[in-house]
């Protein structure tokens, strides 16, 4: 491991690591937990292949090399292929396609893709909007009463880039599904709470105090200000991650104060650095950009293998097995560090047709 990489190269390692310790036959293409053993790749994680497209595009938009971009088509496939069609039982799933599918067309130039995430969007709305505990996206299909931040903030951020991308049918959504959480779980300090009502007795679940929701909230704030041309959520949205940053830390990186070991779990951080990194770049808050840089400063100094392989908590080395998602928030952070460093002027290559969306 060569620990004297500058920022992009870090990045650029974490891309090849992720395939080189990961990467499995196809249909499998990535096993979810190294070292692996039988029976580990039971489970299909669709919502991780989602985010699997993502931080392919990540280093696309960095480096424009067409290999990452490559990467970013062949995860995307896999997730149709394995799943049989875009749709499953669980609104955040879709919705998470959904982004990474809009982002996909938009670098890419391939409308299609922007019509995949209009036909997830369509289905989560039939499907899952209702107006118990008030109007919002139910978490999944056979539990159409217990709402909570994974499905509603990726709801409005998808709406809210719809309409950006020209359709007015979905902007009213984005607004409401903000209005809901802000209503039920953002509170006045501007932590998040996960959800609601899934014991049926409408109970919050405090508890759950998760990096996901952080950064759901605030990609939500920053796609209404996008799409609207407003900028009455940004300050909300600085409040939330100031509240994370002083809450949810401990060694100069964050943690998931419930528990960590991979998982679903493994996964949260990277949201929070995704949308907190859109936040510094819209904003120039210096004092997030700083937590932002150091943390994976941390995590590439005290967290990494030989392999490069990350655990969940970035302050110690790697514990010996991880999933990974897991390591998808590491190379998330990590992109996010880059970009960061390269600043405003950093070059983005072109989409072939159409324009960007936002990571």
């Amino acid at each position: 491991m060569n620990r004297d990489l500058d920022r992009a190269g870090r990045a650029d390692a974490l891309q090849d690591a992720l395939e080189e310790q990961f990467g499995a036959p196809w249909p499998q293409f990535l096993h979810n937990k190294v070292p692996f053993q039988d029976g580990d790749d039971e489970v299909f994680n669709y919502w991780w292949l989602a985010h699997v497209v993502d931080a392919r595009l990540d280093a696309y938009e960095r480096s424009g090399d067409p290999l990452r971009l490559d990467q970013a088509t062949q995860a995307y496939r896999n997730v149709l292929e394995r799943n049989g069609s875009l749709f499953n039982d669980y609104f955040d799933d879709m919705l998470w396609l959904g982004l990474a599918a809009l982002r996909l067309a938009g670098l890419s130039g391939e409308e299609r893709y922007a019509r995949d995430a209009t036909a997830i969007w369509e289905h989560v709305v039939e499907f899952g909007w209702n107006d118990q505990l008030g109007p919002s996206l139910a978490w999944r299909k056979p539990q159409l009463d217990y709402k909570n931040t994974p499905a509603n903030g990726p709801l409005a951020i998808l709406s809210a880039r719809l309409a950006e991308h020209g359709d007015p049918r979905t902007l009213a959504y984005a607004g409401k599904a903000l209005d809901w959480l802000e209503a039920t779980l953002v509170g006045p300090d501007g932590f998040v709470e996960d959800g609601i009502n899934r014991t049926g007795d409408g109970t919050v679940d405090r508890q759950w105090r998760f990096t996901y929701n952080q950064g759901l909230y605030i990609g939500a704030c920053l796609a209404w200000a996008q799409a609207t041309g407003t900028e009455d959520r940004l300050e909300q949205a600085l409040r939330t991650a100031r509240t994370a940053v002083r809450h949810l830390t401990a060694d100069g990186v964050f943690h998931e104060p419930v528990g960590e070991g991979g998982g679903d779990v493994g996964l949260f951080k990277g949201v929070l650095y995704r949308y907190a990194t859109l936040l510094v770049e819209r904003t120039g808050d210096a004092g997030l950009r700083d937590f932002l840089v150091a943390s994976t400063d941390v995590l590439w100094r005290d967290g990494l293998g030989e392999d490069l392989l990350a655990g969940d908590d970035w302050s110690r080395p790697w514990p010996g097995s991880s999933n990974y998602s897991t390591q998808l928030s590491a190379l998330m952070a990590t992109e996010s560090a880059a970009r960061l460093a390269a600043g405003p002027g950093r070059s983005t290559p072109p989409p072939p047709a159409g324009s960007a969306v936002p990571a």
